[in-house]
């Protein structure tokens, strides 16, 4: 036990700490507040604390747990809110109000529930298993099958195991290790801030399909890649995490609103109870786990919320599922990290962040990916980081460091958002580095004329952008017609196919397959238009005909509609031209 000499906001120090480790959970005061150890001099520690510190004084005792910052991993942590530092929200509310207490000490996981385990095919007595191999699973909910692991460091052979209705500490099963026999329960325990180890990394060549258009046609990410959202205030970054969270093709969403505003948090938490899981129909929430810290909570906390949900995170990969971990935002993590930094007197970099910056979010990126398990399981992990530049501007430190390390950027435009076109991703700054990577599977899956078309319709983008400085100067009369058409079809493809609605029930999804007839049609309707511009016809003409209308209705249409609909607005255009070039 050691006594506090120093308060600093949410830092404190105390000295008599012989035998603390670095980052060892601690008990601070005569209320028992969470910390952390961050810095060791000797015999004084240095720690952060995850609650507010006021009426904090020296004097007052520190009791360290000796072991790191962890969370407690088993079937009850779907479709639960957690903060920071891994409490439920629900059970605080219970039992401090409306506002988190100070000192409250809640665990995780409800340890009085039972849950009906059941012994997976293949495992029984006398089987060889390692650390991570599955041994049975719990129902959690509908849509989550909670696989039980064995635990880290543990191998041998199953002395027993037994199926029935257990609480998570419960024995379930013994494993005979060189080192004795070792009960096996439900219930398991990791360490936030080290990477759960795996056997290889797989290579990241299948998408991760979001039914964004923009995204999944555009700029593509693979699953277990990383990718960053830079943009300034309102241009639709909690917007563009929450369509991911609804629509990405994954089995397990882990969302961590770190230091946003309160208002925007509590739009999160009272909307993902209400969504549907657009696959199944089911609530959302049965695949889904939140993390809440808001701004006006205890700043060291939001430093902890990222790596909190990134080691659940791990947990569900190693089970086999494939994990999106939504953090929203990044910006406010490391705003997190300059004030303890500055607290502890560090040399300040670029800015006031601290030196390390970088390397701590290129540790935290770096734990995404498709990896094949300890156990033999094949899981992934893709984060999406939302950044918040001051005034937008993404040469900050934050922006410039997630861009070094992010392999997908999807740039957000203020003045796309104000112009009412969601999402606002600018098609002409935003990049994908995965295309490489997965063009075997767009070979294989949607044929070679996927990316033709997609590289076609960028040159067609890039070159309306060209003819409107153009237009600016000469104005648009002075244009020859085909280039009349190529800004006809390039706002086309803006507003008929990139713009999407987020609160259309048909059009906040979209299929690569109607993505593809979409695209598609458009691209008929140019090789129609550029045709008939060389047999004569005026571009005006072709402007003003009914075609294009046939195709901006094209997102409206239901999925299970869109190919015959395809057929038939083909066929309208053919008409329409056909009548044209007879006129």
């Amino acid at each position: 036990m050691g006594k506090i000499i120093k308060i600093a906001g949410p830092l404190v120090i105390a000295d008599e700490m012989e035998g603390s480790k670095m980052y060892d959970v601690v008990r601070v005061g005569d209320e028992k507040l969470i910390g952390e150890v961050i810095q060791l001099n000797k015999d004084q520690a240095v720690i952060q604390v995850y609650e507010d510190t006021s009426g904090i004084k020296p004097g007052a005792p520190v009791i360290s747990e000796g072991e790191p910052l962890s969370v407690e991993l088993g079937p009850g942590i779907i479709s639960k809110i957690f903060d920071g530092v891994q409490r439920p929200l629900d059970v605080i509310m219970a039992k401090s109000g409306s506002f988190i207490g100070r000192g409250v000490m809640v665990a995780p996981i409800d340890k009085n529930k039972k849950w009906k385990f059941k012994v997976q095919n293949g495992i029984e007595a006398g089987k060889r298993v390692t650390e991570g191999s599955i041994i049975g699973y719990v129902q959690e909910t509908e849509l989550v099958k909670h696989y039980i692991m064995v635990p880290k460091g543990i191998s041998g052979k199953i002395k027993s195991i037994k199926e029935g209705t257990f609480t998570v500490e419960q024995q379930i099963a013994i494993i005979s290790t060189a080192n004795g026999d070792k009960p096996i329960s439900m219930l398991q325990r990791r360490a936030v801030r080290m990477p759960a180890p795996y056997a290889f990394k797989i290579a990241a060549d299948v998408p991760l399909i979001t039914g964004q258009r923009v995204i999944d046609f555009f700029f593509p990410l693979a699953k277990g890649g990383t990718a960053g959202i830079p943009g300034p205030f309102g241009s639709g970054k909690t917007v563009v995490s929450h369509q991911l969270s609804k629509h990405a093709d994954t089995d397990i969403v882990v969302y961590v609103g770190c230091g946003e505003r309160g208002n925007e948090m509590t739009e999160v938490l009272t909307e993902f109870p209400e969504l549907k899981d657009p696959k199944s129909g089911l609530p959302l929430m049965d695949r889904t786990v939140l993390i809440a810290n808001t701004s006006n909570m205890p700043v060291a906390a939001r430093e902890a919320s990222i790596y909190t949900g990134i080691a659940i995170s791990e947990y569900f990969r190693d089970m086999g599922y494939d994990v999106a971990l939504m953090a929203d935002s990044t910006s406010r993590w490391a705003e997190a990290m300059r004030e303890i930094s500055a607290r502890l007197e560090e040399m300040p970099g670029e800015e006031g962040y601290p030196a390390y910056l970088p390397k701590r979010l290129a540790e935290f990126y770096e734990r995404a990916g498709r990896v094949k398990a300890l156990g033999g399981n094949m899981g992934s992990i893709t984060v999406v980081g939302a950044v918040s530049p001051p005034g937008g501007d993404i040469s900050e430190p934050v922006s410039q460091g997630t861009l070094r390390v992010v392999k997908t950027y999807w740039a957000l435009d203020a003045s796309l958002a104000n112009s009412r076109h969601f999402p606002s991703i600018n098609w002409l700054q935003s990049y994908s580095l995965y295309k490489t990577q997965l063009s075997k599977w767009y070979k294989d899956n949607l044929g070679v004329q996927f990316e033709q078309m997609r590289e076609e319709a960028m040159q067609i983008l890039q070159r309306e952008s060209e003819l409107k400085d153009i237009v600016q100067l000469v104005g648009e009369d002075a244009l020859p017609d085909s280039e009349k058409v190529t800004l006809e079809v390039g706002r086309m493809i803006r507003e008929d196919f990139l713009r999407q609605s987020a609160f259309d029930e048909v059009d906040t999804f979209t299929s690569l397959n109607k993505q593809i007839l979409m695209m598609g049609e458009i691209m008929h309707f140019k090789n129609r238009a550029h045709d008939a511009i060389g047999a004569g016809v005026q571009a005006d003409r072709i402007i003003g005909s009914k075609a294009n209308a046939e195709i901006s209705r094209m997102r409206e249409i239901k999925e299970k509609d869109i190919v015959e609909a395809s057929k038939r607005i083909s066929k309208r255009i053919d008409e329409i031209f056909d009548a044209i070039l007879k006129g």
